[in-house]
């Protein structure tokens, strides 16, 4: 079973999470991260590094975001893989706590690495 990035990554996008990552499976949008559900491996080290409780394990993502099931499985075809680390951007701290983010996904995808 895979492991999926939902809502609370939105404008937040740490990637400490990609950093632990055994596999290759994280992708960059422009405002959040998603998981390739056919690369993971359901290994689980993700979910600790992320600050903002974004990633479930697919039989766990709370029913307000099950459409981010389907966001992993389909922007993880098109948006680049992220292998490192990067900057958290300065508007992260302050969309940390916002709820309600979904208006805000941006299709757009990240610059990888």
């Amino acid at each position: 079973m895979a492991f999926v990035v939902c809502e609370p990554c939105i404008n937040c996008k740490y990637t400490s999470c990609v950093e632990v990552c055994p596999v290759a499976c994280f992708h960059e949008g422009a405002n959040m991260l998603v998981i390739d559900p056919q690369e993971c491996i359901d290994c689980a080290v993700c979910v600790d590094e992320c600050p903002v409780r974004a990633i479930y394990s697919i039989d766990e993502v709370p029913e307000e975001w099950k459409e981010f099931i389907q966001i992993n499985a389909e922007y993880s075809k098109i948006w680049p893989v992220i292998r490192d680390n990067k900057p958290v951007s300065p508007e992260a701290e302050v969309f940390r706590s916002v709820k309600n983010k979904r208006g805000l996904f941006d299709p757009r995808a990240g610059t990888g690495n």
